[in-house]
């Protein structure tokens, strides 16, 4: 399995707190080679992969059949700042996002509503991790549960 990914996204998914039937959010998931590394991570648990590009989206399904077939995968074609949970769709316990462009602070706006956004899909516990760290660093996402869904 980890022959498809590289040592950098690697050390990122050995450094995510997985525990067996987790669920995940992972933005920006291109291809789809980390969330199928994860998804043989949380046994029951499942991880919904989100990429703003269709491309993205139709080659991480392609890749991932297995996983899908499973119940422990999903795809997504959304950006982050328009992502909502489903009616009756489960918060998430953690959520990553390696090398997006909407959380890495060049787009204030349209951060902040990412980060509205993430807050509302996790857990109250739920916790974001972005690539930067040593390999990563937790977002807290505070101030951001506050606001109400109509304030988003």
């Amino acid at each position: 399995m980890h022959n498809k990914l590289s040592k950098r996204l690697l050390d990122i998914v050995n450094a995510l707190p997985l525990k067996n039937g987790m669920r995940v959010l992972e933005i920006g998931c291109g291809p789809g080679a980390m969330a199928r590394e994860i998804s043989g991570l949380i046994g029951e648990g499942h991880i919904l992969a989100i990429d703003r590009l269709a491309k993205a989206i139709q080659q991480a399904i392609a890749n991932s059949e297995a996983e899908i077939e499973a119940g422990r995968l999903s795809f997504k074609h959304v950006a982050i700042e328009y992502f909502e949970l489903e009616p009756k769709e489960k918060p998430y316990d953690i959520a990553i996002a390696v090398r997006v462009g909407a959380l890495d602070g060049r787009h204030p706006e349209i951060e902040k509503h990412s980060f509205l956004r993430i807050a509302k899909a996790l857990t109250g516990k739920g916790k974001l991790f972005i690539d930067g760290g040593n390999p990563l660093k937790e977002i807290s996402l505070n101030e951001y549960r506050k606001y109400t869904s109509d304030q988003i």
